[in-house]
C-alpha cells in the first residue's frame, strides 16, 4: 500500500489511475494532519510526500518519521516542484530515499517505487524476498526454503511477508495487528500468537521455523543468525 501526501486534486487522480494499473493499493491525505493520522492505524508500504502543504512543510513530516522508531524505516519519495540542486540534496539529507520533481510521468513514478521498495525490502530486481534459505516471490506467490515449496494459509503468508520485509526488527504483537490484519473488525492479541504457530508449523519441516524469533516482553522477529546456511 502506498501513501500519497498531496493537496491537489489532479495529481491524486493521476497517481492513483497509475498506481492501480500497477497492481497497488493507495491511501491519500491532503494535509501533515491527514497523513499522521492514517498512520496511527495504517503502515503503509511507501509515502508519496508532497514537499509544500497547506498545512505544513513536507520535510517536517520527514524529520518526525524519521525519529519515530515505529515508522523510521519506511521508505519516503519526496514531489515536488522545487528543481533545484541544493533543494534535493536538503530532502535526501533529512531522510528521503529518492525525489521526484513535477511534473513527472506515471511510468517514471512506477519506475522509482518499485526501485525503492527492491531497496527497502531487500527483494532482488524479479521482486523476490530473500532471508538465509529462505525466500517468498510476491508474483507468484511461492514460498520456498532452500528451493523446496512450502505451502502457507493467506494469513501465514501476508505475516511472512511482513516479517520477511522487515528482516531483523522486532514487533510487538499490537504492531503486527494493525500491519498484517488491517482490514479484520475484531482483532485479539493471541490472532497473531495462533499465526505465528502456524507458520512455524510450516516452516518446521524445512528447518526455517527457528528463524521467527519470540523476543520475550517485547514480540516477534525473523532473523537469519545463528541459522545454517545463513
Amino acid at each position: 500500500m502506498i501513501l500519497l501526501v498531496e493537496d491537489e486534486a489532479p495529481i491524486r487522480d493521476m497517481v492513483r489511475f497509475a498506481l492501480s494499473r500497477a497492481g497497488m493499493e493507495m491511501l491519500d491525505a491532503e494535509t501533515v494532519q491527514q497523513a499522521e493520522g492514517l498512520l496511527i492505524t495504517r503502515r503503509p508500504d511507501l509515502i508519496l510526500l508532497d514537499w509544500m502543504l497547506p498545512d505544513e512543510d513536507g520535510l517536517v513530516l520527514l524529520r518526525r518519521l524519521r525519529k519515530d522508531k515505529d515508522k523510521q524505516d519506511i521508505p519516503v519519495i519526496m514531489l515536488t516542484a522545487r528543481a533545484g540542486e541544493e533543494d534535493k540534496i536538503k530532502g535526501l539529507e533529512i531522510g528521503a530515499d529518492d525525489y521526484i520533481t513535477k511534473p513527472f510521468s506515471p511510468p517514471e513514478l512506477i519506475a522509482r517505487i518499485k526501485a525503492v521498495l527492491r531497496r527497502a525490502t531487500g527483494a532482488d530486481t524479479s521482486g523476490k524476498l530473500q532471508a538465509g534459505r529462505l525466500s517468498l516471490h510476491p508474483g507468484t506467490r511461492l514460498v520456498q526454503c532452500d528451493g523446496l515449496e512450502i505451502s502457507l494459509g493467506p494469513t501465514e503468508y501476508r505475516l511472512l511477508v511482513f516479517l520477511l520485509s522487515h528482516t531483523g526488527r522486532v514487533y510487538s504483537r499490537g504492531q503486527l495487528l494493525d500491519y498484517v490484519w488491517q482490514n479484520v473488525r475484531e482483532r485479539e492479541e493471541r490472532t497473531v500468537d495462533v499465526s505465528i504457530r502456524r507458520l512455524r508449523k510450516a516452516l518446521a519441516p524445512h528447518a526455517c521455523d527457528v528463524m521467527i524469533r519470540t523476543v520475550r516482553g517485547a514480540g516477534y522477529s525473523l532473523s537469519v543468525k545463528g541459522v545454517d546456511g545463513a
